[in-house]
Parts: C-alpha cells; structure tokens; sequence
C-alpha cells in the first residue's frame, strides 16, 4: 500500500513538471545561491534493456533541471528531474515483442522494419558529488524513476517515405524503477561555467512484469547549464573574462613588438 501511495504522490508531483522547466528559467537568479546551484540538465542517452533477445542500443535525449547544493568542503548533494527521459531497446525481434505485449499481428511483412521498445520515465538523482581542486567530479548514489508512458516503435519505408506503427504496452512495464548511477565529469570556466559529464545507471527493479531478468541499464552524456548566477560567482566570473582579455591584449602587443624589432 505504502509503494502505491508513493507512486501517487511521486506522479502527482511531477505531472507538470515540463512547465515548471519553463518557470524555473524564469525564477533562476532566485534559486541561485552561494550554497545551491541551479540550472538544466540535457544531453543524450544511449540504453539497453537485459534478458531480450536483442542487445542493440536505444538512442534518445534528456532535458530536466538539477540542484547542486554544498554540503561541505569538496562535498555536494545533487539531485533534480529528468522530465524528458526515454530508455528502452532497439531492434526487437518478433519474440520479444511478442512478449512484450505488442499486437503487430497485421502487418503484412514485419522484416520490412525494426521493433523499437520505448519507455518515458520522470528520473530522480540522489547523488553525492565529490569535486576535485582541477574541476574534475565524481559522483554515485541511488535513482529513482515512475514510468509514464510505454510503447513498442515499428518504424518501416513505405514507397521511399519514412512511417510508424505505435502500440501501447504500459501495462506490461512495471511503474517504478530504482537504481544505482556512478559518473564523473568536468567543470569549464575554472568551475563557474557548464558541466560536462557521463553518467551510467543501471537498473535493479524488473522493468517488466513478466520477465525476472530484464533490468534497464543506460549511459547519459550530459551538459549541465546553470540559469542565473550569484552575486559572488558573478564578481569571479567578470575577473576571469578581464583576466582572459588582458592575456590576449598582452599577446597581440607582444606580436606588434616583435615584428618592429624585426
């Protein structure tokens, strides 16, 4: 009973969270501070699901927004949500999507297409992130996720045009996913700019009700962009650009110098 309440809320809280993107960019300077950072997080994954008969790997992007909030020294807490996030499997064969629930029982010629599994998640990090004097992080915890939608893909070529064929498979995929990510990244800008970073997650509940064994599992690129900055940050950020201004005016009037003397 408790897991169903939890779903409920989770679902409840996360129903409007594309708009709350949109919102959030506008509130960014507020939700900036000198111990909290925020900003979006996008980027691709790569994904797979165990115990298919297909290995081959799913391809999507990812949008939500993050919090990085100092706890102590090199120490911070990151979390968010991932509010567009699709993992899944690329080029079912017709056994599996036989049992995953996809009724493609009239198509004519199904070898003419792939099969693609496709399931949309709202992810949650809980992450502790340790970062290094020269920028670099690593990072590892928990994540947890609510399935929304879920659907089995036929993409074909018909008469040199590209189509598909969607069949909805939700009530085969069991609604929460929890697991374990660990990544490591890199701060640009002397770690007042973007984040650039890998992240791997792999699952341990059953993605499905009917298989024990499948287990998602997906590698994110991602570029962390934080909206609005603090006065501080602001102030270091501002040095960082004259210093930078002042080398390349030293250099150009070192390269003046040295084609007088010649």
């Amino acid at each position: 009973m408790k897991n169903y309440i939890f779903a409920l809320f989770f679902i409840l809280f996360t129903y409007n969270l594309q708009s709350q993107v949109l919102i959030a960019l506008l509130l960014g300077d507020k939700l900036n501070s000198g111990k909290i950072e925020f900003g979006l997080d996008g980027g691709l994954n790569y994904s797979s699901i165990s115990s298919l008969e297909t290995d081959n790997f799913k391809r999507d992007f990812n949008l939500g927004f993050y919090f990085d909030i100092k706890l102590k020294d090199h120490w911070y807490f990151n979390t968010g949500v991932l509010v567009k996030s699709s993992l899944g499997v690329d080029q079912l064969t017709t056994a599996d999507v036989a049992q995953l629930g996809g009724d493609f029982s009239y198509l004519v010629n199904a070898d003419n297409g792939d099969f693609t599994q496709k399931i949309s998640y709202f992810l949650v990090p809980t992450l502790a992130k340790y970062r290094f004097e020269n920028q670099f992080y690593l990072e590892g915890g928990p994540q947890f996720g609510v399935m929304y939608k879920a659907f089995i893909e036929y993409n074909y070529d018909i008469d040199g045009n590209s189509a598909r064929i969607r069949e909805d498979n939700k009530d085969f995929v069991n609604r929460m996913e929890v697991g374990a990510v660990a990544g490591m990244g890199y701060r640009l800008l002397k770690g007042l700019g973007w984040t650039i970073g890998l992240r791997y997650h792999y699952g341990f509940t059953n993605v499905y009700k009917n298989n024990s064994n499948a287990k998602n599992s997906s590698l994110f690129l991602k570029v962390n962009i934080p909206i609005g900055v603090s006065e501080d940050k602001k102030d270091a950020i501002d040095k960082i650009k004259d210093a930078n201004r002042k080398k390349k005016m030293e250099k150009k009037e070192a390269r003046k110098s040295k084609k007088n003397t010649h």
